[in-house]
């Protein structure tokens, strides 16, 4: 059967509201027949019997409707005079043909749609929801079309069918400072709090809202939503939205992308994080991190980075805590030699105490320390807004830390002090840096949480190091000419009873404080909680309850790129027939599809090729 070829309505016009292609053709019978395909969301529009599409537009489908209507000979010459009239315009020549496109290309009905599944990489929609629960923001930011955008979006489960959206489309300044403004009005007392909202902007209307009369209030829309979709963007729109947060928001932002384009936001951002995927290495060669998929996201975040914000801090702590003990004794010993400048401890003893003495429990603290099991972290998001919150690192806690170590210097100095206030000044400093070695060494312990093999070692090999070290040094002189003011020390020092004593009674009276503290359980806090099922093996916690974090003033926000090159499988598509009066309606349908499900019949990719969320 032949057709001859009428008009083409190929639309030079392939702007975002057309989003349709028609042709005009002639049937064998002579019939004219002006067949269009295009979105779904203009066939609604255009389409007399759109209630069909219900079925056609799934979440995260690319899906394309297919319709035809019948013109006469006369519709047809009238338009077709229009059309050359148009062609000849030299002023808004491109409006005048949307127009006459529009005058023809109306009352269609509806043939069909077909639908091809983007499919995302494995364990997205759970990364995003884990992340979420952690008090993450994440903000998409992608070069894709804003439908594209919002089908992924849902896809991910970013949004929900019952999040209403506040879409912002302006063309001016006036227009999108006047759209901003109403919206933040209408939130009133909520601005600023978090709401379940989805924030919409392409990148045009973006472009008049970082103006810099316009960018703190939209900032301050923003952060009133759960959920912010920037779509359009270019990469300098990219690394401009995250230097805006960076700038105005007391948070962490963290970038991830796995293309060129998103070079400028991984490099603008606090942290950034490249994926390696089919664009190239340029996103995690730019990057601090290098992931290979968007699902590493959770560990690397949930995981390591709870483990090394717990490392850190105790390393610091920890190391406040030991230099301000050994000397602030230096201090109350300026007391009893009338500030003459003479040092309590031998200067070899002080040059090694960090090097040696106590360097094993503070690399111990910052390599193996874990607040809890990599399970449970995983398991209990709500944990990682322990280092959001900042109530373990902080000037409070670092001066709390600083005032412990001046109370442990007061009695490693003056009890041993007046236990041998008849023995001589060597004896007595040897026995208090012993003293201060072995309290600083089971503090550690005290602060250790989770205990190996190499805490062990760390700790009471430490002690063990400084005994072998005084014993042979004692020994040196005349054989090695230093320090012979300590020749004989060990014999005299560990055939006093007095240090015996000492050796249990100090460290026991300046940690009982920290014993009583840490074993207080009046408030107990999430970690504890969890701390104490792993140890008995108990049951799983509702964390929906008694334990809910708030969200604090300082999150991290994980700022999205995502572009249009998603790998799927042309066979894996879907077809679907004219059906009229839908039982269910297109909000329950179009969100009921799960692209999390395995499918028997179907292989598609699930290689992401460009980045998704940052």
């Amino acid at each position: 059967m032949r057709i001859q070829l009428c008009h083409e309505l190929w639309c030079r016009l392939q702007t975002r509201n057309r989003k349709r292609m028609s042709v005009i053709v002639r049937t064998p019978t002579g019939q004219l027949r002006l067949y269009c395909k295009g979105a779904v969301s203009t066939a609604i529009h255009w389409s007399c019997n759109a209630c069909a599409l219900c079925h056609v537009f799934a979440a995260g489908l690319r899906t394309l409707c297919i319709a035809y209507i019948d013109l006469t000979e006369l519709e047809y010459q009238q338009w077709l005079a229009m059309y050359e009239e148009v062609c000849t315009v030299v002023q808004d020549r491109a409006q005048s043909l949307e127009h006459c496109y529009d005058t023809i290309e109306k009352k269609f009905l509806l043939l069909g749609a077909t639908a091809i599944e983007d499919r995302l990489q494995a364990r997205v929609p759970e990364t995003i929801a884990n992340l979420l629960k952690a008090n993450i923001r994440i903000w998409l930011l992608t070069g894709d079309k804003e439908e594209t955008a919002v089908n992924i979006a849902y896809s991910c489960k970013l949004l929900s069918g019952h999040m209403p959206h506040i879409q912002l489309n302006a063309n001016s300044l006036e227009a999108t400072q006047q759209m901003i403004d109403q919206n933040c009005q209408d939130l009133g007392a909520l601005l600023g709090k978090e709401n379940d909202l989805a924030l919409i902007i392409d990148g045009k209307t973006l472009k008049h809202a970082l103006h810099f009369e316009v960018k703190k209030s939209f900032l301050n829309l923003a952060l009133s939503c759960r959920a912010v979709l920037c779509c359009r963007l270019s990469p300098l729109q990219k690394a401009e939205i995250v230097d805006l947060v960076k700038s105005h928001v007391r948070a962490i932002t963290l970038a991830i992308g796995d293309g060129a384009n998103d070079v400028g936001m991984i490099q603008t951002a606090h942290v950034g994080v490249g994926i390696s995927g089919n664009e190239g290495m340029q996103a995690t060669n730019n990057s601090d991190y290098a992931i290979a998929q968007f699902s590493h996201l959770e560990k690397l975040l949930l995981v390591h980075g709870a483990w090394s914000y717990f490392r850190v801090t105790k390393c610091v702590l920890y190391c406040f805590y030991k230099n301000v003990v050994l000397y602030i004794i230096e201090l109350w010993f300026a007391f009893v030699n009338g500030f003459s400048g003479q040092i309590l401890f031998e200067r070899w003893c002080i040059s090694l105490y960090n090097v040696i003495f106590t360097s094993l429990p503070t690399i111990t603290l910052g390599i193996f320390e874990q607040c809890c099991s990599q399970e449970s972290l995983l398991r209990y998001p709500q944990l990682y807004t322990i280092s959001q919150t900042g109530d373990i690192f902080n000037i409070k806690v670092l001066w709390i830390q600083c005032i412990n170590a001046f109370v442990h210097s007061f009695i490693l100095f003056w009890l041993p002090t007046k236990m041998l206030k008849h023995g001589n000044s060597f004896i007595v400093s040897n026995i208090c840096q012993r003293y201060v070695v072995v309290t600083v060494c089971l503090k550690a312990g005290l602060e250790t949480m989770s205990w190996n093999k190499f805490s062990h070692l760390a700790i009471w090999g430490s002690i063990l190091i400084w005994l072998v070290f005084f014993t042979v040094y004692s020994f040196f002189w005349p054989t090695i000419p230093i320090s012979p003011e300590m020749t004989g020390q060990a014999s005299m020092v560990l055939a006093c009873p007095y240090f015996w004593l000492g050796f249990f009674l100090v460290p026991i009276v300046c940690l009982i404080q920290n014993v009583i503290w840490k074993s207080n359980t009046c408030s107990r806090t999430l970690l504890e909680v969890v701390r104490e099922m792993e140890s008995s093996r108990g049951q799983e916690l509702d964390c929906s309850g008694e334990f809910e974090f708030l969200s604090p003033a300082c999150s991290l926000y994980a700022l999205c790129a995502l572009t249009a090159s998603l790998c799927f499988a042309l066979a894996g598509g879907y077809a679907f027939s004219q059906v009229e009066h839908a039982v269910i309606s297109q909000e329950e349908l179009v969100r009921s599809y799960d692209t999390t499900k395995s499918k028997t019949r179907r292989t598609f990719s699930t290689a992401f090729s460009e980045s998704i969320f940052e």
